[in-house]
């Protein structure tokens, strides 16, 4: 009788236990609903400037959350507001202030309002440099919006994880992972599996078996476009099938799951959630008949593109409404309840919408009233045009939900007006203007870098040492020298790329320390550099130090749209909370032909604001900047001189230890006729040019600009201009790059334009692709004689 009263007691604990969570998970629901809906009404009302909002979406996003653990890893979608919720990531007001584009990261902890709404982030790194316990936390990767890339880090998110389970090295590092079980959890839209990074992800994933979860949330439609344009045979799933892993091929599993069934969503999620973690097989689960009640976002309206049949189809399948059913229908609560969590709900979406707006007008209002204040002394002093000044405070204050930009605009006019007024009511304005925006500068254009101990510009500067007799090597065999140091000292690196492994990459730097460090630590990838940059960008993420290569600088191209949207961006947009200090190694300039010997840098440059950019003349030198980078936490591109790898060198003894800074040019020649700046290979070219202009008398000052970005941060360029007072910018970009830039920094920033005799001059390549052969290099990018010309031109004048 005890026994089976006892059995009897524990069976109706847990059917009420079971009753209380979906209850909860219904009024989770229904909150982030409320929150769409008044996320839309906010933008509509001007309130906020564009919306873009999970619903449809809020059941699946519940039962997957289920089974979101700590350590794991979310890489996601701009819709994944629920599932923020969900796993405690986000809260409602966070979301709404991050709406208002609240620039308080106290109250928008993902991006300080830099961001949309729903782009969450959490951070790894403090600010001491030490790596964040990432085991104890959920951790999601930062959100960005073009479609689909967040898939190729979501590769390298799940990859560290194989790598923490297999590598023994890495056994120690217990707050990075607990021996791989961590999953990375990506999320997709439908219409996004037809850009090329998903397809290219969920090949390499399936060839590495990586514990990759991947949702595709299938609503029907990309914007206004149905899913029979989007995608072969109208289902992912079904495209997908030949990819599907069988006992004997590798691959990866599909689930199909129909987004309003709660039931059916947790019982596939919890077996398929377990066999990932455990085998680190991956998954694709089709999450199907999703609906968007508000469509796409704040920008238009769905009705315009779906028929009354859809819509009505949508209102009856709509996951919120499909969940009230099946409560009901298994007597879990009575409609009486059901209201009040639905009462309930719209009361916390509306209270978070209060407390986030009440915090970011907060000092909005405050800016408003000390302009009144400061406004109002002017007047009372009654110089200048004070009608004007009457005129501004009305419209201070007459608007309702003034910005920032309001009021510095409004108090710039009035000192437009008053520049010639001295006086101390115009005097405290000034200063109240000046304060005020270097307040908003932090606000809105800082931390495009890391800071404090993350930081390149914290590194110690450690000079090369030569010691004893002098060892000469070929430039490959130095750099190769020093990476198999840094695999022996420093286990969270890990060297690949296309030919990086067996035969140890195109030009021999990784020759032979495969087999010696192991595969696991040097490999080959496929064809693939978008994932192999995403690899990358996922491994850094997690605390390991990946050293991902393009095998030539023309093939940045193929890799650059991650580097650029997330890597790039992603000090700035998460405001420094997260770091990712991926290495990118390529080589370039000077080879042969139209297709292997391009040099972008302009494009770098621009593309890449956020990265170092290191330009090496030699292997030594590229040995160092890898020093300082490993010791910051800040990514970076390197790019070794591509013909430099059988010049000689000597070997220095510290080679694993001395460092090259960051921004610093490095005067390789004195001279006082003229400054001549260039990089990598072609700074070659300007020493060869220098012998024969010192037989005609010409004494020419060159400089080694190491990296472009960043660029001379102390001003050496400008200090030898002022020497010389004749400068020319040479490199192999095209006409209005790389040189572009140099000359942009150096005359407008620097103000060298103050120091010139002569006008500036750029040598750069032609406006073409090289031309194939020794003859076409010779024509295509600058040359000994095209130096020796332009310098005697100028020293003529």
């Amino acid at each position: 009788m005890n026994t089976e009263t006892t059995k009897n007691m524990e069976s109706r604990l847990s059917f009420e236990e079971f009753r209380r969570e979906v209850l909860r998970d219904y009024q989770l629901i229904c909150e982030s609903r409320e929150i769409s809906l008044l996320g839309r009404r906010e933008v509509l009302t001007g309130k906020a400037k564009f919306g873009i909002f999970g619903d449809g979406k809020e059941l699946a996003q519940v039962a997957m959350s289920k089974y979101f653990m700590p350590g794991d890893f979310r890489s996601g979608y701009y819709r994944d507001q629920t599932f923020a919720f969900a796993t405690g990531m986000a809260t409602a007001e966070q979301f709404f202030s991050q709406l208002y584009a609240d620039p308080d990261l106290a109250n928008d902890p993902f991006s300080a309002g830099r961001q949309m709404n729903s782009h969450f982030a959490t951070p790894n790194l403090g600010s001491d440099g030490q790596w964040l316990d990432l085991t104890a936390q959920k951790n999601t990767a930062a959100d960005l919006s073009p479609t689909a890339a967040q898939m190729p880090r979501s590769l390298g998110l799940a990859f560290a994880s194989k790598l923490f389970r297999e590598v023994e090295s890495l056994q120690g590092y217990t707050h990075l992972s607990k021996k791989g079980n961590e999953i990375c959890f990506a999320t997709i839209g439908d219409a996004s599996t037809s850009e090329g990074h998903f397809w290219e992800t969920m090949n390499a994933a399936g060839v590495l078996q990586v514990p990759l979860a991947v949702f595709v949330w299938d609503d029907g439609y990309g914007i206004s476009v149905p899913r029979k344009y989007q995608t072969t045979k109208g289902s992912i799933s079904a495209a997908l099938e030949g990819f599907r892993k069988t006992e004997n091929s590798n691959g990866f599993d599909i689930y199909n799951v129909k987004g309003w069934d709660y039931a059916g969503m947790c019982e596939v999620f919890e077996a398929a959630i377990r066999k990932i973690r455990e085998t680190h097989v991956p998954a694709l689960f089709h999450v199907e008949e999703l609906t968007q009640p508000q469509g796409h976002s704040t920008s238009g309206s769905h009705e315009r593109y779906k028929s009354k049949e859809r819509m009505a189809w949508e209102k009856e399948f709509d996951c919120n409404h499909k969940m009230r059913q099946w409560i009901l229908e298994n007597a879990l609560s009575d409609e009486l309840t059901l209201k009040e969590i639905e009462v309930k709900a719209k009361t916390a979406a509306l209270d978070a919408r209060k407390a986030a707006w009440d915090k970011y007008a907060a000092p909005i209002k405050q800016q408003v009233q000390q302009s009144l204040e400061l406004l109002q002394a002017i007047v009372t002093e009654g110089q200048g045009d004070v009608a004007f000044v009457s005129k501004t405070m009305q419209e201070l204050q007459n608007n309702r939900e003034p910005l920032r930009r309001d009021i510095l605009k409004g108090l710039s006019h009035v000192l437009l007006r008053y520049r010639q007024v001295e006086s101390p009511a115009v005097t405290a304005l000034k200063a109240f203007l000046d304060e005020t925006n270097a307040k908003e500068k932090i606000n809105y254009n800082s931390l495009l870098h890391a800071t404090g101990a993350n930081s390149v510009h914290n590194v110690p500067v450690v000079p090369a040492v030569f010691e004893g007799e002098p060892v000469t090597l070929n430039g490959y065999e130095v750099i190769n020298h020093y990476f198999d140091q840094l695999l022996e000292n420093n286990p969270r690196v890990f060297a690949f790329g296309e030919d990086v492994g067996k035969i140890g990459d195109v030009n021999q730097g990784f020759a032979g320390l495969q087999q010696k460090h192991g595969k696991q630590r040097v490999f080959d990838t496929g064809i693939r550099e978008l994932t192999i940059m995403g690899q990358g960008i996922g491994m850094a993420l997690r605390g390991l130090r990946p050293i991902a290569e393009i095998q030539y600088l023309d093939y940045l191209l193929y890799g650059l749209e991650p580097l650029s949207d997330d890597v790039a961006s992603l000090q700035y947009r998460t405001a420094g909370i997260m770091h990712c200090p991926i290495i990118v190694r390529t080589r370039g300039h000077r080879l042969e032909g139209v297709w292997h010997s391009g040099s972008p840098m302009g494009m770098a440059i621009n593309a890449l604001r956020g990265f170092n950019i290191c330009v090496p003349r030699n292997l030594t030198q590229a040995a160092g900047m890898y020093n300082t980078l490993l010791i910051a936490n800040e990514p970076a591109l390197v790019i070794e001189p591509l013909n430099g790898y059988r010049l000689k060198e000597q070997l220095p003894s510290n080679l694993g230890t001395f460092t090259v800074p960051m921004g610093v040019p490095e005067v390789v020649k004195a001279g006082t006729d003229i400054t001549i700046v260039s990089y990598g290979s072609t700074l070659r070219l300007v020493e060869e040019a220098a012998v024969t202009l010192e037989e005609f008398g010409v004494h020419a000052e060159i400089i080694d600009v190491q990296t472009l970005l960043p660029f001379d941060i102390h001003h050496r360029i400008v200090e030898s201009l002022k020497k010389t007072n004749r400068i020319l910018f040479v490199d192999e970009d095209v006409p209005g790059g790389g040189t572009a830039f140099m000359f942009q920094q150096v005359m407008e920033a620097q103000q060298g334009y103050r120091w010139l005799d002569v006008a500036p001059r750029t040598l750069s390549a032609q406006a073409h692709r090289p031309a194939y052969g020794s003859d076409g290099d010779y024509f295509s990018k600058p040359n000994v004689e095209d130096i020796i010309r332009v310098v005697m031109e100028m020293v003529a004048e």
